[in-house]
């Protein structure tokens, strides 16, 4: 593979080597520092020698092709070298400095022509704007920074981040786990995030693999990867900045990339297994929990304190992140009790102190977690530091041998993040148990590795491909930025979802017929190709009772059109019947500019854009998807009735939720977006009916 020449070289090139404190002399230190074995070559004109090692003056008069090549030098010195060991066949590269694309189009320039040559060459490469790559097993550093203590540096964790500072900063502490690669990637110009996942889900050292993103640079690569990783029993953990538009704003002239829609791309993890963080305490805590000898395969937690204030602030804890902390059983309360006295509560947490024999208690505690059939894992809570006068030696012995003896997976927390003695920690490592912190963080890190152990979801079954929108447009040779409401909801009732009926008319002796036959009360609007939102523009009114109301609205609506500037030409009317008794709810499809179409479901009318409860699933749709779609959304509610009002037809919503996601993928080649807004819920029974529809085409249609 390719980035065995990144990873593991049998020799590297340090282009910009120089005695004077920089990256060029660190580079060389750390090599000797963690004993590298290959072949160094230090490059300046400078330079007869640098650290004692034979200095070249350039890439020619290096006698062998070499597999690393690091760059230190500055922007506008890298792109002539560079073609130079490409051409000589140089297997990858680390380019360190910035003043590439995240600068501008002279950057951007200069970074094509790096690509360019890289490409033709099949090198792996670092960057550029990057601080490199680490590998401290193979004691190979390409990486610009110190490192303290690089005896404590090897370790299973893979760390693939786009910012150097969130390497810099893992790198400071090896406590409860060290590292088996580090790759700070910078602008990704050759080898992106998804590449270097690819490696490492194969690499024997790494066992957990953890990505700090930016920037998204090749999506159908980097699903792959994720599934790829997860296929070998490896997580990938995610924590993935852009959340809001300022944000987006700051990575745009910081890599040169964009950012995703954070809902979207929380979805497309979910699907693909990875584990999805907030903040780099979630991440920590993650990686920590990933250091124990077993992992949880359900999401069941039981947790035992000697404290009643830490079991009540676990609770609530639990409680707003939604975490599986269940009663336990009658007869595991029973056991408890027989030994430590009455429980406060229902007995998860367990608080074991009692009468305050915690010789006897604790262990006994930890054997009715053990035995308990609704605990998947056991986490012990006790609060230390290394300079705190609590030293809970038999504590962490206890829990030792608890893990030593039972198949689930144990765990010892602080309850605050980054606190723990780390003789206890090294201590319960040997025993198989990490050690986290964080009741948030901690606790929602084992929840997080348990999740991650459900087995992928089974995708459906693929819909046919149609095309029966780019027909529509060109059989009708109309060329518009939407499908008016009419037509929108004839394709959707041709693939099958539940349409409302309705009568089209442009006249008013036709608008009061069609009344009469669907039947009063109605609905009137307007529709037109050069109208896709009517409400705004008085072009809808509903609850029209009898036929002077019809009439009236028929006028009124006629006057609105003809105010329009221009007025429409191809206008024309629907009426529709009134639906009573009946809840909003929004269905959609829209496209991410990464991961392609997505579904989405949530609150109707004008409320889902005040409340924005909305659910997202990418397509194709997965065994179980829309069922959780509408659970995860609190409008969900409704569905059960509520203040007097019937229970509805949730059947029938995810009959027509799966219809419009089915019918999105088969036509995602002519599909920008779709709005169902409102879909009306009926009662039970009665099902659902689509009563406005807009439909958006690509712009290029196939």
């Amino acid at each position: 593979m390719r980035l065995d020449r990144l990873f593991k070289p049998d020799s590297i090139a340090v282009y910009g080597a120089s005695e004077n404190r920089g990256p060029g002399r660190r580079i060389l230190e750390m090599l000797d520092m963690l004993g590298y074995g290959g072949a160094v070559y230090p490059v300046n004109p400078r330079y007869e020698t640098v650290l004692g090692k034979r200095c070249y003056p350039g890439l020619e008069e290096i006698p062998e092709s070499i597999d690393a090549i690091v760059f230190c030098v500055n922007h506008r010195l890298v792109v002539e070298p560079f073609r130079i060991a490409a051409d000589r066949g140089y297997g990858a590269a680390v380019i360190l400095d910035g003043g590439f694309a995240e600068v501008g189009e002279e950057g951007r320039g200069r970074q094509d022509e790096l690509e360019a040559a890289a490409r033709g060459a099949g090198m792996a490469v670092c960057g550029p704007n990057c601080m490199g790559v680490l590998s401290p097993h193979h004691r190979t550093s390409l990486y610009t920074s110190n490192l303290l203590h690089p005896e404590k540096l090897p370790g299973n964790v893979a760390i693939v981040t786009q910012s150097g500072s969130i390497a810099i900063g893992l790198l400071t502490d090896c406590r409860r786990f060290g590292f088996s690669h580090v790759v700070s990637t910078g602008n990704e110009v050759v080898t992106t995030t998804a590449e270097f996942i690819e490696y490492l889900a194969d690499d024997p050292d790494t066992r957990v693999i953890a990505t700090f993103t930016e920037t998204i640079r090749d999506p159908e690569r980097y699903v792959a990867a994720l599934d790829k990783a997860a296929d070998r029993g490896k997580p990938v953990v995610v924590l993935k900045v852009g959340r809001n538009d300022r944000t987006r704003r700051a990575i745009t002239s910081h890599t040169g990339g964009l950012a995703g829609e954070a809902r979207v791309f929380s979805e497309v993890l979910k699907r693909h297994r990875a584990i999805e963080v907030g903040d780099m305490d979630e991440l920590t805590e993650v990686l920590a929990c990933c250091q124990g000898e077993r992992w949880p395969t359900g999401p069941k937690m039981g947790v035992l304190t000697a404290s009643g204030g830490q079991a009540e602030l676990i609770l609530d804890v639990a409680g707003a992140a939604g975490l599986r902390l269940l009663p336990l059983s009658e007869d595991g309360r029973r056991e408890a009790e027989r030994v430590i006295g009455p429980l406060t509560g229902d007995g998860n947490p367990l608080d074991a102190w009692g009468d305050g024999k915690f010789d006897v208690n604790i262990p006994h505690g930890l054997k009715v977690l053990e035995d308990e059939p609704d605990v998947d894992s056991i986490v012990m809570v006790s609060d230390s530091r290394d300079d705190s006068p609590m030293v809970p030696t038999q504590y962490t012995q206890y829990l030792a041998e608890t893990a030593r003896r039972t198949a689930k997976p144990c765990f010892f927390m602080n309850t605050r993040p980054g606190l723990f003695r780390q003789e206890f920690a090294d201590a319960l490592r040997a025993a198989g148990v990490p050690t986290i912190g964080g009741a948030r963080q901690g606790l929602g890190a084992v929840d997080r590795l348990a999740r991650w152990s459900t087995p992928r979801p089974e995708m459906l079954p693929e819909p046919p491909s149609t095309a029966r929108v780019a027909s529509f447009l060109a059989n009708g040779n109309r060329p518009c930025s939407h499908l008016n409401e009419v037509d929108s909801k004839r394709l959707l009732r041709e693939a099958g979802l539940p349409v409302v009926r309705e009568e089209v008319a442009t006249s008013r002796e036709a608008v009061l017929e069609a009344a009469r036959t669907v039947g009063y009360p109605v609905v009137l609007k307007a529709v037109s190709d050069g109208i896709p939102h009517k409400s705004d523009l008085g072009l809808v009114t509903t609850g029209l009772a009898d036929e002077a109301a019809a009439a009236r609205a028929f006028d009124d609506m006629t006057a609105a059109l003809e105010r329009l500037s221009p007025p429409p030409s191809d206008a024309a009317l629907i009426v529709q019947p009134m639906i009573r008794d009946a809840v909003e709810f929004f269905m959609g499809v829209s496209r991410d500019p990464d991961f392609g179409p997505v579904l989405a479901f949530g609150l109707g009318g004008v409320l889902v854009e005040i409340f924005d409860d909305v659910a997202f699933r990418p397509l194709p749709l997965c065994d179980g998807d829309v069922n959780f779609m509408i659970a995860e959304t609190r409008c969900r509610r409704l569905l059960g009735g509520v203040r007097g009002q019937p229970p509805r037809d949730v059947q029938a919503l995810r009959e027509c939720l799966t219809a419009l996601g089915e019918f999105a993928w088969a036509e995602r080649d002519s599909i920008a977006e779709i709005d169902l807004n409102p879909v009306m819920s009926l009662p039970r029974g009665q099902g659902c009916l689509v009563v406005d529809a807009l439909i958006i085409p690509r712009e290029k249609t196939t």
